[in-house]
């Protein structure tokens, strides 16, 4: 397992937790028919972060402190399996309480503006920027994980993956102030970019 960066001890048991049973769910599966081989030296990978303002080398970036505020975490595990499925998990802890987040895998890293991560990653790109057609910008073709927090503040989600990374892979997952639409016009909007953390997947 390749863990990029560290946060406090509370998040790291839970993100190892959940992304050994992901290996593990990713292993039991059977192989199909011309599913792509894992790349090579293709590992686990675990990104951790406790969000603050953006400094160099700050791999967790909250751009808007009500809602996300400083000292809140964030974990996302990505694990491929040797089959031509791979995950993606998010668990984050400290954010607003019952309260729905958008969430979603960006093409580049964090900085110090919500912009600075780029478009969402899309298998297959979508030739018109910014991507609202839902031909492009859906939960297969990109990788949401909207939640919702609890009473504490806490949430997670996971997306299951039919297309691994080849050769272009993404490096942050970008939280927002909304659930994603899904409707002509907006589909993949969700509102304002309000926290990012950096993920080498």
């Amino acid at each position: 397992m390749v863990v990029r960066s560290g946060v406090a001890a509370m998040l790291l048991p839970l993100a190892l937790l959940d992304t050994g049973a992901m290996v593990a769910k990713a292993q039991a599966e059977p192989v199909r028919a011309g599913s792509e081989p894992v790349r090579a030296g293709s590992e686990p990978v675990l990104a951790l972060g406790r969000f603050g303002a953006y400094v160099q080398g700050q791999v967790a970036v909250t751009y808007d402190a009500k809602l996300v505020p400083a000292g809140a975490a964030a974990a996302v595990a990505y694990v491929a399996s040797g089959n031509a499925r791979a995950y993606v998990q998010l668990k984050a802890q400290g954010l607003l309480p019952n309260r729905k987040y958008g969430a979603h895998v960006h093409n580049d890293k964090c900085g110090a503006k919500g912009e600075d991560a780029g478009p969402h990653y899309q298998h297959t790109q979508d030739p018109v920027t910014p991507s609202t057609d839902p031909k492009y910008a859906n939960a297969r073709n990109e990788i949401w994980l909207d939640f919702t927090t609890d009473a504490q503040g806490n949430g997670s989600s996971r997306s299951a993956l039919d297309k691994k990374f080849t050769d272009r892979h993404p490096h942050s997952v970008v939280i927002h102030a909304e659930h994603t639409h899904t409707g002509a016009g907006h589909a993949g909007q969700a509102g304002a970019r309000l926290a990012c953390l950096d993920v080498d997947f």
